[in-house]
Order: structure tokens, then C-alpha cells, then sequence
């Protein structure tokens, strides 16, 4: 059985664009693609939390660090074959978080990740990186959750190509195939957490063969 673990924040959890802190079933959200896809042989772990950063902490907000809780996630999931992660939504809405900040930030839990003891056999899992849709549309009525959030988001995958090489880590362009739904500018539609586990099942086929 090939373990994998889908390490998050709000769009992993399946928050609705909708509001009213709403959650996508199961087998919509892209975790759950992600397994369907896979199939026999292989099990999905799914840990999103809402507001997860990187690494930032935030005494308003406290326990969303990503590398706050990573080390006894992948202790509670061991053996791990692969952990993804695809954090860096929450970190853009930080004033002072620059493009290069939060991919160092994400590939920081990448090289944590490597170096641990929680693959099969006492080794390391792989990991990959997994760069967050940009932000927006925002409008008056969604508004953006700082000014200049939107940019730095976009400015987010040639970063987050350089800080992987940096670690030694595959990542992926979900900016590519899916778009943050126009109803609040940062979480997923159904459909693309559709496609998102989609190509991510063949992803994680190239890197488990």
C-alpha cells in the first residue's frame, strides 16, 4: 500500500466559495480525486486546515503554521510514500510576504519533509510542491484581503521553480490547469478540485513508479 499525504490549508479542507464555512464532500474534494484516481493500492491521507501558512505564525491565529504541526502529522501517518503540499494561499495576505518568501517558505516543509524518518523502512518520504492557483477576481463585495495580494500571488511559480531546485524537490503549477473561483478570489469550485486531483494522480504516478 502506497501512502500519500496531502498536507494543506482551506483548499485542501474543501472550504465552499459559497461561504458559511461549508465543506465539499469527500470524493469532490481533489484529495478524494486524487484517490479515485489512484485506486487500489494506494491511500489518500488528507490534513487541510484553514489559514494554514508556511511558515508564519500568527498570534491572532495560533497553530497554522504549516511547520508548526508537520513533524507529528507525518509521525501520526507513518510510513509515508509521498507528502504534498500546497500551502501559500494564507501567506500572500501577509503585507511584507514577497513571491520569494512564501516559496522559500513552502520548500522549507519540502526539505523537512526529506529529511525526516517517516518514509517506508525509517527513510524520508518524497514530497512535492504543489504552487496555489493566483488570487482573485476580487471585487467590492470581495474584497481582496490586502492590497497587492493578487500580484504577489502571481508572481508566485517561477519561485517557487527556483526554491524546489533549491531543495531538490518536484513541484507542480496548479495555476496551469485551475483558477480561484470569482465568488470570493481564493478558494476552489468543484470542478477544479476536479481537476486538480486529476492531474495530480498523474504526477504522483510518475514519481511512485
Amino acid at each position: 500500500m502506497r501512502e500519500i499525504l496531502c498536507y494543506g490549508d482551506s483548499n485542501t479542507w474543501g472550504y465552499e466559495p459559497a461561504g458559511d464555512g461549508r465543506r465539499f464532500a469527500w470524493p469532490v474534494r481533489w484529495p478524494g480525486v486524487l484517490q479515485r484516481e489512484l485506486g487500489d493500492g494506494h491511500h489518500v491521507v488528507e490534513d487541510g486546515l484553514c489559514g494554514r501558512t508556511t511558515v508564519i505564525d500568527n498570534a491572532l491565529a495560533p497553530h497554522r503554521s504549516g511547520a508548526t504541526l508537520l513533524a507529528p502529522t507525518l509521525e501520526c501517518h507513518a510510513p509515508l510514500d509521498l507528502v504534498i503540499i500546497m500551502l501559500g494561499t494564507n501567506d500572500v495576505a501577509y503585507p511584507w510576504a514577497t513571491p520569494a518568501q512564501v516559496a522559500e517558505g513552502a520548500a522549507t516543509l519540502a526539505h523537512l519533509v526529506r529529511w525526516s524518518e517517516w518514509g517506508p523502512g525509517g527513510g524520508a518520504p518524497a514530497a512535492l510542491l504543489v504552487c496555489p492557483p493566483p488570487l482573485g477576481p476580487f471585487t467590492s463585495s470581495n474584497p481582496e484581503p490586502r492590497e497587492g495580494a493578487e500580484e504577489t500571488s502571481r508572481g508566485l511559480p517561477p519561485e517557487f521553480a527556483r526554491a524546489a531546485a533549491v531543495v531538490g524537490c518536484p513541484w507542480f503549477d496548479a495555476g496551469e490547469i485551475i483558477a480561484s473561483s470569482a465568488l470570493d478570489g481564493c478558494h476552489l469550485e468543484a470542478t477544479e478540485h476536479e481537476r486538480l486531483g486529476l492531474a495530480l494522480a498523474a504526477r504522483v504516478r510518475e514519481l511512485l513508479t
